[in-house]
Parts: structure tokens; sequence; C-alpha cells
């Protein structure tokens, strides 16, 4: 009788591993959050941006594209007065797709071929002053990043993006509450803002802290979709509510438009 009782409970036990599988891998197949990385390329000189755009059109994008990364944005400032900056967006399906990428650019011979005019730069002869990197995490709400549905030139487009800075990580989380079961994701959703990703800053220079860009044909549109949003009566209770208070100490807005050879 006990052994009849050990070899049901082990079938029970197989049955619920075998289980677990089946749906780990159907969670593995429909897609988690993404992990972003956010990477700033700046520059001192035209040259270095000239140098670094023909990197970036004809070697490393397309890399990305043949490493399984279909969507890659780049970005450079409306503001022509502005610091001399390349943003490079990159959406990863998992962190292993992240930590896997380098290994990839290795070994792609076209990738070597394409891009050995940057790869073997000589040290006096800079495509940029230097890298800054952002690592970010998909929200709850926005788990994959969205290809904006815009139907004016991309020379008109304005991206922005936003960085809201918390006072401390409880706070910080409280926005990011805000933004997932709050729901202001689907009121910018809604309001029709044509949102590229929402996220968590995991790493960088400036923390604790979250990340998202909206994108719009041009600045009439931007400026028109923030009104409508401001007077939006979700919006006016949403941000009244005692519990979302005070959760952003420091916000930047960043005005980019796509280059010919974004995906985004």
């Amino acid at each position: 009788m006990k052994k009849k009782n050990i070899a049901i409970s082990s079938s029970r036990v197989l049955l619920f591993l075998m289980l677990l599988g089946i749906a780990a891998t159907a969670y593995s197949k429909k897609g988690g959050r993404y992990y972003y990385e956010l990477r700033i390329y700046h520059m001192k000189t035209t040259d270095q941006e000239a140098k670094l755009d023909t990197y970036l059109q004809t070697a490393y994008v397309p890399a990305l594209h043949r490493a399984g990364i279909p969507n890659v944005g780049v970005f450079k400032p409306v503001d022509k007065d502005s610091e001399q900056v390349v943003y490079v967006f990159i959406p990863f399906k998992s962190w292993d797709q992240y930590q896997e990428l380098d290994s990839k650019l290795e070994a792609d011979n076209q990738y070597q071929t394409d891009g050995k005019a940057y790869i073997d730069v000589a040290y006096n002869d800079l495509p940029y002053r230097r890298i800054e990197t952002i690592l970010l995490k998909a929200f709850e709400k926005a788990p994959a990043p969205m290809v904006p549905q815009l139907t004016g030139a991309k020379a008109d487009r304005v991206y922005e993006l936003r960085s809201y800075e918390g006072p401390t990580e409880k706070l910080h989380q409280n926005k990011v509450t805000m933004f997932n079961k709050g729901d202001e994701v689907g009121l910018f959703k809604r309001l029709g803002f044509n949102a590229v990703f929402y996220s968590e800053v995991l790493a960088g220079t400036h923390m604790p802290n979250l990340m998202y860009m909206t994108t719009f044909n041009n600045k009439a549109d931007r400026e028109a979709h923030w009104k409508t949003f401001g007077d939006d009566a979700y919006w006016k209770t949403l941000v009244a509510k005692p519990e979302y208070q005070h959760n952003v100490s420091k916000a930047d807005i960043t005005f980019l438009h796509p280059t010919e050879y974004s995906d985004f």
C-alpha cells in the first residue's frame, strides 16, 4: 500500500514538473518583458559623426538584424546647437540575447568586413569621444517595443525621450506603479502618443530612474497631444491621487529625430 502511495506521489510530482516545463516553454515562446540598451555616442566633430553614421548604417545595424534583432533605433537631437550625440536603441527579447550579442558580432564575418574601418580605427582618429550605456527593462504594461505608426516625413518627426528620476527607491517604484497599475501607459495609448518603449532603468548614471519615448509627426502634433493629455479627465484624477504624490524629483526631456536608416 505504501509503495502504491509513493508511486502515485511520484507520478504527481512528475506531472507537475512536466506541466511547469510546458508553461515555461509557452512563456518563452510568448515572450516576457524586453531588456533595452540605450547607447549614447558623444562626439566632438562632424567628421566623427560622419564616421559613426557610416559604421552604424552599413555595419552595426545590419549585423544586429542578422543577430535576431529586427528593429534598431538610431536618433539625433532636434536641437542642432546641442552636444553632438547619437542615440542607439537596441531591444533584446531576453537577458541571454543581450549577453550573447558580442560573441555573435565577433563570429559575424560580414560585420567584421563592413565595420573594419570602425573596429580597427587608430587611437588618434576616433569616431567618438565616449560611449554612455543605459540598461533598461520594459514595464509590465508595455513588455515589448513598438514601432510608431506615423505619417509625417522622418525629417519632421519629433521623438520625445523622457527621464524621470525618483527622490528615493521607494518613491521611484511608486511612479513605476503609476504607469502600470495606475494605467498611465494605457492613457498614453488611448491618446495616440505612439510610444516606442516604457522602461525602468536598471543601470545608468542617474538612479533611481525610469525612461520612456513617445513620438509625433511634427512639433505641432507633439504640442497638440500634450495639450489633450493635460486636459484629460483620467489624468487629472490620476495625478491628484494621494498615493502618487512626490514620486518624481527631476524630469529631463530630450527631443530627437530618427535617422533615415533607423527602424523606429
